[in-house]
């Protein structure tokens, strides 16, 4: 399958449910109630989902901090 852009779009994929129970539950040892409560994204993000294995710079953690305070100081 093709994107009206011409890039190849994979098939959907049904959710592998054994492996995302296994994660969340056991490795994460995440509480049941806060599992289903878990979007997708977030669980993904919790997961490594996302890539990137590089730590934040400090530099930009000052920057998050100061566009995000969370009024602790």
């Amino acid at each position: 399958m093709t994107a009206a852009d011409g890039a190849e779009i994979s098939p959907r994929q049904p959710l592998p449910w054994d492996a995302v129970l296994h994660a969340g539950l056991f490795l994460l040892r995440l509480p049941p109630e806060l599992f289903w409560r878990l979007s997708l994204p977030e669980f993904a993000a919790m997961t490594g989902g996302f890539g990137g294995t590089e730590r934040m710079a400090r530099g930009r953690l000052g920057e998050l901090m100061r566009q995000f305070p969370d009024g602790v100081s």
